[in-house]
């Protein structure tokens, strides 16, 4: 497995230029791509796309109200991040894929330092640094209307410290007359500050060239201790008092990390090497996610900021679920966030020693509806508290990095396609039946398809070609992303 492991990631870092195709699969497929009538063109751009693995990821930070969320607006090309005219507005961290000059990345616009128990240096700090140790390069927003302040200079130290590329943005700049306000920001010592209008768009290109030379072209992937090769980490994850830290403390025979049966006893995440089967193993113990970030305050807020930078970080995440209660939003929620992370899931149901025989139907009952998205999950029902089913959690783990990391080769995977559409055709719609005409897996860590047909294919198609995929191929414990790309008309670009 390491060595398919090795060579994943060596692709997916950008060591290959077809995704996950070596040379003579991708020729093979480029030619029944020309048969087929797709442009050479569009088929590597949809290619690329499918298995780029890791975007490079652009931070925007800054005081609350100098118009980071317009910035990322302007950026993406279409007003998604709320904006109001008074600071605190964006609360939630929020991430939108972006392009500039043909080249896509994620932007993060990161939001709301409120004036909590923490002051708000602290709390400028904590969320700085989040964002800036997610990021491969920061856009820095000033007002330049108002001009440096205290509490910018302190987000300068921040980024001083921690060395990451960063483009000043000198916003407000509405015209010629405000660009020398912009000028009085080289004081920061960041470089040449940026005057830009994000309300208005002026000056935003020239930014984005100066952000296109700070992103790498494809980041590493941050898996294992230093790099590829290190030990898997493992993110527990799941709502406060579930029995993560116990769990955790179970696991490593003996007492890692501080357990109470008051919620919340954990706040940062807590990584431990432990040795499994003969195998090292580096676990992070998160703090709860107890509701939606965005009303979350003070401590709480940062916790979860970081328990969502671990998942990022991981390769596995167990999400705990405390069986002798419903399964609740939150559950769902968290659930949610590790499959939009692409990371492989295990659902573990902890307290089971405590449940009764009217219990454990309710509880299947309610796994059947409100986990149905899952239900590609393996599963191990475990007493953290007891250690019963704790030796099942390894395999479970196993199993779920296998399916992670599964590639089907071109030549099979079109072979599966060509009897699925010929014994379950697309319904007609509108007269017409648009058809899957051949497809590639364009990457792992988690698979990621790319299907080209004569015309738009429904989600609910989407679905059942998923679901067979899973039947064919396995993919147990792993998302899988499906992307289709329709034959254009000749004549008629995209």
């Amino acid at each position: 497995m390491n060595d398919q492991i090795h060579a994943d990631d060596s692709a997916g870092a950008g060591g290959h230029e077809h995704g996950a195709l070596g040379d003579a699969e991708y020729a093979e497929f480029m030619e029944l791509a020309a048969q087929e009538g797709f442009d050479a063109e569009e088929v590597e751009g949809a290619i690329d796309e499918a298995g780029h693995g890791p975007l490079p990821v652009l931070a925007v930070v800054g005081r609350p109200n100098v118009g980071k969320s317009t910035l990322v607006n302007r950026i993406i090309g279409r007003r998604e991040a709320v904006v109001e005219d008074k600071p605190g507005v964006t609360r939630d961290r929020v991430t939108y894929e972006a392009e500039w000059a043909g080249r896509r990345f994620k932007i993060v616009d990161t939001g709301g330092w409120e004036q909590d128990v923490l002051g708000i240096d602290a709390s400028v700090a904590a969320q700085a640094e989040y964002a800036i140790e997610a990021a491969d390069a920061v856009v820095f927003v000033v007002d330049s209307t108002v001009g440096a302040t205290d509490t910018d200079e302190a987000v300068v130290r921040l980024l001083r410290k921690a060395g990451k590329p960063v483009v000043l943005c000198a916003n407000k700049v509405d015209g010629p007359s405000g660009e020398a306000d912009a000028t009085a920001l080289w004081a920061l010592g960041l470089g040449e500050p940026h005057p830009v209008s994000s309300l208005h768009g002026r000056g935003t290109g020239d930014m984005l060239d100066a952000v296109l030379e700070a992103l790498p072209e494809a980041p590493l992937q941050t898996f294992g201790a230093g790099g590829i090769g290190g030990p898997r980490r493992i993110a527990l994850i799941g709502r406060p008092n579930v029995g993560k830290s116990s769990l955790l403390n179970k696991v490593a025979n003996e007492d890692r990390v501080v357990v109470n049966e008051l919620a919340g006893t954990t706040r940062d995440p807590v990584d431990e090497l432990i040795e499994l089967g003969g195998v090292t193993w580096k676990f992070v113990d998160t703090a709860g996610i107890r509701k939606r970030v965005h009303l979350q305050q003070g401590a709480d807020y940062y916790a979860s900021l970081r328990t969502a930078a671990a998942v990022e970080k991981a390769e596995v995440a167990v999400i705990l679920i405390d069986a002798s209660e419903s399964i609740s939003i939150q559950d769902q929620r968290i659930v949610t966030m590790a499959v939009e992370a692409g990371r492989a899931v295990v659902l573990a149901y902890n307290k089971w020693d405590t449940l009764d025989e009217e219990r454990r139907y309710y509880l299947e009952r309610e796994i059947e509806t409100e986990l149905l998205q899952v239900a590609w999950a393996p599963r191990v029902n475990v007493s953290a508290r007891t250690g019963r089913h704790m030796e099942k959690l390894v395999p479970a783990i196993e199993t779920a990095i296998a399916g992670w990391e599964t590639r089907v080769p071109t030549g099979r995977l079109n072979a599966f396609l060509g009897e699925l559409v010929a014994s379950h055709p697309h319904p007609v719609r509108g007269g017409k039946q648009p058809r899957i005409l051949f497809g590639t897996q364009a990457g792992t860590k988690p698979p990621r398809f790319v299907l080209f047909s004569s015309g738009f294919i429904e989600h609910g198609y989407r679905r059942f070609v998923e679901r067979r995929l899973r039947e064919e191929f396995g993919f147990e414990g792993t998302p899988i992303h499906i992307s289709v790309r329709v034959r254009e008309k000749r004549g008629r670009k995209k």
